[in-house]
């Protein structure tokens, strides 16, 4: 058993931030300073979690995190930055020096300004507050939950990977002009990834997470169901033949995917050169017209939902292809003024500030009839056999944004003939742009994920490539 911690200054800790008194505290020390122009974005948080091996406590941790994010505006109108851990008076003061003398070597080229947004309204965000619970607590919870998987079947040996997880935090942004954002927040998560092995046969793996507001609201039932029925399905297994196949991408599979090619919507990647879409791509047609996705950080199975981003900008829904149409970009502060649009709250904080998309809700297009006819006449056809991806691995290294490629190993099924047999090993290759195009259709309800909201999507005649 391991365990660690580490500690903020007695004003960084999470859940003793009072915002107010904080922005009047930079104020008074900009004022003497001779800044006009500043902000400021923290976030702070305590964390516990547990880890176990058959049985026994292989990790417990428990820290207190805190990261201050200080901008300062020189008379030049040059930003510089400094990080900090420290909310006392000295600790801020030194931040505000650091970054004003940083301010000079600003890039006149590339600056950021406040958020028009960073003082409107907040939309109104249901997240309830749930208490911690001791970590032997969770360590107890865990042992019963890796016990229970293990009992599944005879073939499951060992959870290599697992753990039990809470946070209390709270996140807040300052400005000079006014704003004043602070956000509370509490959150847990359970995932087990179980390893099979049957003999004479390669070792076969599979796993599930659950998110919630709290420990005692994790669904650890549905989780250790998810993760035995997933390893289970996957102890049968056969090759699978190279060749062009329609595939079934499931909700998690599918948004990964999404997730990987999001420089498609992002406004910075645009600008950087480094995105597939162009200042001129809003408007063309880059799907099928049945295909929506909207990025909707607000929904509420987003666990963990931000109420603003990083420069003070409310986060709201966002529809980016709508009816197959690329609709929008997401935007910081600097890249909507660079379009003349309004910032979207997408936007991280720093010198350069970075843009990434929340949670993405895929599905049809309302009215479209969702592919339907498409998918049941692939059902009714279809003979060498559907495709089932159910995750996919190596996004890091196989996925080239910029160009649209990826090449990526997978976990799956070959389903022929109404029977599904686990696929030994193979990869499955395209272009995002061809696979958008490529879709028939959509079946099942859309499923709740860590990353969106999402039903099993098909698509067709993509390159799997068997093990040889």
């Amino acid at each position: 058993m391991t365990g660690t911690s580490a500690t903020t200054t007695a004003k960084g800790q999470a859940g003793t931030l009072d915002a107010e008194q904080l922005r009047g505290r930079l104020e008074q020390l900009a004022a003497s300073q001779g800044i006009r122009q500043w902000d400021l974005g923290a976030s702070c948080s305590t964390d516990t979690s547990v880890q176990v091996d058959r049985g026994e406590a292989k990790q417990m941790k428990g820290a207190q995190r805190s990261a201050i994010t200080v901008r300062v505006w020189n008379d030049d109108g040059l930003v510089g930055i400094t990080s900090t851990s420290d909310l006392s008076p000295q600790g801020l003061e030194k931040a505000l020096t650091g970054a004003r003398a940083a301010s000079a070597f600003g890039n006149p080229d590339d600056t950021p300004a406040f958020s028009p947004l960073a003082t409107a309204p907040l939309a109104e965000v249901d997240q309830p507050l749930r208490p911690s619970r001791p970590i032997l607590s969770l360590l107890e919870t865990l042992r019963d939950a890796e016990r229970q998987l293990l009992e599944r079947h005879p073939a499951i040996g060992t959870v290599p990977y697992n753990g039990l997880a809470q946070r209390r935090s709270e996140r807040l942004y300052l400005n000079s002009d006014g704003a004043c954002r602070q956000q509370h927040l509490t959150t847990a998560s359970v995932y087990l990834y179980a390893k099979a092995e049957e003999a004479g046969r390669k070792p076969r793996s599979a796993g599930a997470v659950r998110l919630a507001y709290g420990a005692d609201d994790l669904d650890l039932a549905g989780c250790i169901d998810e993760a035995a029925e997933r390893t289970i399905s996957h102890l049968d297994y056969a090759p699978i033949d190279t060749g062009r196949y329609t595939c079934v991408f499931s909700p998690e599979a599918f948004l990964d995917l999404i997730g990987a090619f999001s420089s498609l919507f992002n406004a910075r990647a645009v600008l950087d050169g480094v995105s597939l879409s162009n200042r001129d791509s809003l408007g063309q047609q880059l799907a099928v017209p049945f295909l929506s996705i909207t990025d909707n950080g607000l929904h509420p199975g987003n666990i963990g939902a931000s109420a603003f981003d990083g420069e003070g900008t409310p986060t709201r829904p966002l529809a980016l292809l709508d009816g197959g149409v690329l609709a929008n970009f997401l935007h910081s502060e600097a890249t909507a003024r660079a379009f003349g649009v309004a910032p979207t709250g997408h936007a991280g904080l720093g010198a350069k500030v970075s843009v990434s998309p929340d949670w993405f809700e895929v599905g049809p297009t309302p009215g479209s009839g969702g592919g339907q006819q498409g998918l049941d006449h692939l059902q009714h056809s279809e003979h060498r056999g559907l495709v089932v991806i159910d995750s996919l691995s190596a996004l890091h290294a196989g996925v080239k944004a910029s160009q649209g490629a990826f090449s990526l190993p997978f976990d799956g099924w070959l389903v022929r003939g109404g029977e599904r047999r686990s696929i030994e090993a193979a990869t499955v290759a395209g272009d995002i742009r061809q696979v958008l195009q490529a879709i028939v259709g959509f079946e099942g309800d859309a499923k709740i994920t860590p990353d969106g909201l999402c039903p099993h999507v098909w698509v067709e005649g993509l390159s799997i490539t068997g093990e040889a």
